[in-house]
């Protein structure tokens, strides 16, 4: 196992073949996810429409219905001529009472449900990451969880804290897992930004995502799951608590 392969496990994913139905949807949104979380960078180019088109499993024609829609959805921009393509656009961070809007229209137990499918998904990852991967195979997860720790402002948070679980999945070597929580991170990822703007509790993830890279390090597959579920859970209770105040 080598860097790269780590690096590169949650982009792969994004670019593996989607699901046969309703596939210009499936495209749509398995792009869309990954721009929104911050996997393919704000101006970066995307693969050709027959390169992208063949990673993705998809006709050339579904493939342009599908940029078609992203672009509609700012998410991405054609330029034509010369170092000509479609690149990535990354959107504007919501605003809060956007945000509150799409947080009543979560019950509390919707939002318990949500929380116990992304501990159940991170927990996994954390575990088989413990077994998988080499400490030197870390570098990934160290640098997200550092540059969350010095990111004060709090979408630019939330995406991160995504990545972070997205990138724990692709340490995991799985791809199925880092396609579900790339899915999940999109339904709950911009609702953290109304947690993660309280400036204690940012330190207090940062402090405890570095704890689940350590036990994931060292092996100990039960603590490093046990870690990253009690982190998921705090985040879920701190939600579902905003959702009972509004």
């Amino acid at each position: 196992m080598n860097q790269q392969r780590i690096d590169g496990g949650a982009r792969r994913a994004v670019f593996a073949p989607v699901d046969s139905r309703a596939r210009v949807d499936a495209v749509v949104r398995r792009i869309g996810d990954a721009i929104e979380l911050g996997l393919l960078g704000d101006g970066e180019q995307l693969p050709g429409e027959s390169e992208l088109a063949g990673q993705l499993g998809v006709s050339t024609v579904t493939l342009r219905e599908a940029l078609m829609a992203l672009r509609q959805q700012g998410l991405v921009t054609t330029r034509r001529g010369r170092g000509g393509g479609s690149f990535v656009s990354l959107p504007e961070a919501p605003g809060e009472e956007r945000l509150k809007v799409r947080l009543r229209g979560w019950s509390t137990e919707e939002l318990r449900d949500l929380g116990d499918h992304w501990a159940a998904l991170s927990g996994t990852a954390a575990r088989l990451a413990a077994d998988r991967t080499e400490p030197e195979d870390l570098v990934q997860l160290r640098r997200t969880a550092e540059e969350l720790a010095q990111t004060q402002e709090a979408a630019g948070c939330s995406r991160l804290y995504g990545r972070f679980h997205v990138e724990l999945a692709a340490a995991a070597q799985s791809a199925r897992l880092t396609r579900e929580q790339v899915a999940l991170q999109t339904e709950v990822g911009a609702l953290l930004c109304l947690v993660l703007g309280d400036g204690e509790y940012r330190e207090e993830v940062s402090e405890r995502l570095r704890f689940v890279i350590s036990a994931v390090q060292d092996g100990a597959h039960e603590s490093a799951r046990e870690l990253v579920e009690r982190c998921v859970r705090e985040s879920t209770a701190r939600l579902i608590a905003l959702r009972l105040s509004l």
